[in-house]
């Protein structure tokens, strides 16, 4: 058994690790008391269905993505241009090296993600009001203009949506996703900019 305080995040710690061995279609919470040596009752206590547990590992993983990106919204230090640059780089290079470096748990995400699809749109919704953040910025310094920051931080969320959206995985890997990636955030920039 176990010795010490069972907390959630150690229990999200071992859940994820059940779901890389096992995939969501056969983790169990059973299988996270046992991967922890403590009663499936005691993960009950902090997560009262299968599915709560499920949905705070979901939106763990979402916030590990989501968490870097607010602290690029958020930066002054940066003009709004290059910041949107930068949080459109970043987030494609978060999502394509989870991809490549834990292909078992990033599957699995998918999954998760599609089951729990509050959590996903409370995903999208948090990265959206991150760049309408930049975009309102770049209206204040003058470098954008938009009549509706948040119109239009979901389009160019929508635009950019082969670099980000899980389902379009198999192509981050293909030569060139880089720098086509780079033309998109140029002609989204200089679409921004004022006439």
């Amino acid at each position: 058994m176990r010795s010490g305080p069972l907390d959630a995040e150690t229990i999200l710690t071992a859940t994820e690790d059940v779901l890389r061995r096992h995939g969501p279609a056969k983790a169990t919470v059973l299988d996270v008391a046992r991967a922890l040596g403590v009663s499936h009752a005691s993960v009950y206590r902090h997560f009262p269905s299968k599915a709560a547990l499920r949905e705070a590992v979901t939106r763990r993983w979402l916030g590990r993505a989501r968490d870097p990106l607010a602290a690029i919204a958020a930066d002054p230090r940066q003009a709004p241009p290059e910041r949107l640059h930068t949080w459109f780089t970043t987030l494609f290079t978060a999502k394509r090296t989870l991809l490549s470096e834990d292909p078992e748990l990033f599957a699995t995400y998918r999954v998760l993600t599609a089951e729990h699809s509050s959590a996903a749109a409370d995903h999208v919704t948090d990265l959206i009001e991150q760049l309408r953040v930049i975009i309102a910025d770049g209206v204040t310094s003058g470098d954008f203009t938009s009549p509706d920051p948040t119109a239009t931080a979901r389009t160019v969320f929508d635009a950019t949506m082969a670099y980000h959206h899980p389902a379009h995985a198999p192509e981050w890997q293909a030569r060139g996703s880089e720098a086509a990636l780079r033309s998109i955030c140029a002609l989204l920039i200089d679409g921004l900019r004022p006439r």
